[in-house]
């Protein structure tokens, strides 16, 4: 095939955190991949599509194409926070000189690319936690409600249930463990301060708690096993939901996955099944769909921030 009727395939993956992208051609080699800073709609809709693009040009750039070949681009995003009110139809009016764009949530996208875009479903555990899935065109969506009144087993859930309980220890209500002197010193052994940084924290700040936490657990503390089989609990239940609901395959992703893995119960573990790719695999199954390759298939655009 030659140059000039070669298609190619843009993935990005937008987050909190950060932004990935990476192009193949037709054939699914690799081309080009680029990196930008954080892009989710939390942020606005000019920032999140400059921090989406700074990463897409520098992917451009290193796969080495012309203005011409942007044509025969397809692109598939997966961004956080593309369910708010208004986000994708602002979004979809941004003029580019693709062939095609796509979004879909930032969760969607991992689903996609760890199943290869077979119907399956995923659970995020990480400073949030959710489970996401797709099966016969209908969406599954368990929990992700937002932190603290949903997102239990999360990052940000150990740390609330880490503070709340050494708050209860240095008032003498519970035995005070290793676990929660660690917490109360990071706020030199004073309810008060506890309290004034929990007025200006976020989930985030909540969730650097989380390898303290686990780190006392693996060590045999009593608090701190008692707060991450909690939390394994509450995966445990996303996991077994998400198969109840018709998912064929469930697979556990985000920064807990691999630390919470050995405190889920035997049957979930069993069944879970390793990643076949990442959230940029997935925005480019997208893309490739919006070429009309299995198109039809294609879940419709669900929040999973």
């Amino acid at each position: 095939m030659s140059k000039g009727s070669q298609r190619y395939f843009l993935g990005v993956d937008g987050g909190g955190t950060g932004c990935r992208a990476r192009i193949e051609d037709e054939a699914g080699n690799l081309l080009g991949q680029g990196l930008s800073g954080p892009a989710t709609t939390r942020l606005g809709i000019e920032e999140a599509w400059a921090s989406i693009a700074r990463a897409f040009n520098a992917a451009i750039e290193e796969a080495e194409l012309s203005e011409d070949d942007l044509g025969r681009v397809h692109v598939g995003i997966g961004l956080a926070g593309i369910g708010r009110i208004g986000a994708l139809e602002a979004l979809s009016a941004i003029p580019t000189p693709f062939a095609s764009v796509d979004f879909v949530s930032d969760g969607m996208g991992a689903c996609l690319g760890a199943h290869s875009g077979r119907d399956g479903a995923i659970v995020i555990a990480g400073t949030g936690s959710i489970g996401l899935g797709f099966v016969e065109g209908r969406d599954l969506r368990i929990g992700g409600y937002g932190f603290p009144i949903s997102d239990e087993g999360s990052g940000a859930d150990l740390g609330l249930k880490a503070i709340q309980m050494a708050l209860r220890a240095n008032d003498g209500r519970i035995e005070k463990t290793a676990l929660l002197s660690e917490v109360m010193q990071r706020f030199h052994g004073d309810p008060m301060e506890a309290v004034a940084w929990m007025d200006r924290s976020s989930a985030t700040d909540y969730a650097t708690l989380a390898p303290m936490v686990m780190r006392h657990a693996d060590q045999g503390d009593a608090a701190g096993r008692r707060i991450v089989q909690s939390a394994a609990e509450h995966i445990d239940t996303l996991v077994r939901t998400l198969f109840d609901q018709g998912a064929p395959r469930v697979t556990l992703l985000g920064g807990l996955a691999s630390p919470l893995q050995a405190w889920l119960s035997p049957d979930v573990r069993r069944r879970l099944k390793p990643a076949d790719g990442d959230a940029v695999s997935g925005a480019i199954i997208l893309a490739r769909r919006s070429a009309g390759e299995d198109a039809s298939r294609a879940p419709p655009p669900v929040d999973a921030e």
